[in-house]
């Protein structure tokens, strides 16, 4: 049977050229054309495809959202990342969210061929270099978390995080629904226990960390 691709990309030309592409391959068959987020996580409902070719820039619903759409789905396509670039955290939020393969637009159409062939048939294809910074990413976040639940009580670490966001106490203490003095109390002791002078040393740990 034919791997069945639903292709999500807002530039009409590459869409095209996609379509072109896999229309030369006797194994593969498009069911749908989507220039948007939610057009694709239509099709994805209605076809059942194989394999999602997905694009993370796209207007009304990026990819993350259509990632994070297709979660609960049953039963649940294959997703393939096509993008121009990928960072370490976007890598990670991929990751986090179920891709099966990552390819860059860059990549040579054999590459992509084979990611489909790979990813239709349950493996994962990824680019490397990007997915070896997330991995590298995620376990300074777990070695972070670590630390910190042994450092800080729950009310703590979340002042941490709220605060390494760029939050002003006042915006922390509404959130929380506690006063501006416990907040600047909390953060006191976070300073202390962590051995930062102040709220530029907090936001930098917290980068460092990858707690933000």
């Amino acid at each position: 049977m034919a791997i069945r691709l639903v292709l999500a990309d807002d530039h009409p030309l590459v869409l095209q050229a996609l379509a072109g592409l896999f229309a030369t391959e006797e194994d593969m068959e498009v069911v749908a054309l989507c220039r948007d987020g939610e057009s694709a996580l239509e099709a994805v409902r209605r076809f059942h495809p194989d394999v999602l070719l997905l694009d993370l820039s796209m207007p009304k619903l990026d990819g993350v959202g259509v990632l994070e759409s297709l979660q609960a789905e049953e039963p649940r396509a294959q997703v393939v990342v096509f993008t121009g670039n990928m960072d370490e955290r976007r890598a990670l939020e991929c990751l986090r969210l179920g891709v099966s393969g990552v390819v860059l637009k860059e990549s040579p159409p054999e590459v992509l061929l084979e990611a489909i062939r790979k990813v239709a048939s349950g493996e994962l294809w990824l680019e490397k270099h990007s997915y070896s910074q997330a991995v590298a990413l995620m376990l300074r976040q777990q070695n972070a978390n670590r630390q910190l639940a042994t450092l800080l009580t729950p009310r703590e670490f979340e002042i941490l995080l709220l605060a390494a966001q760029g939050r002003r106490n006042k915006e922390i203490a509404q959130e929380l629904a506690v006063t501006e003095g416990t907040v600047k109390m909390h953060l006191h002791h976070i300073f202390e226990k962590l051995g930062l002078r102040g709220r530029s040393d907090l936001i930098r740990y917290a980068h460092q960390n990858a707690l933000v």
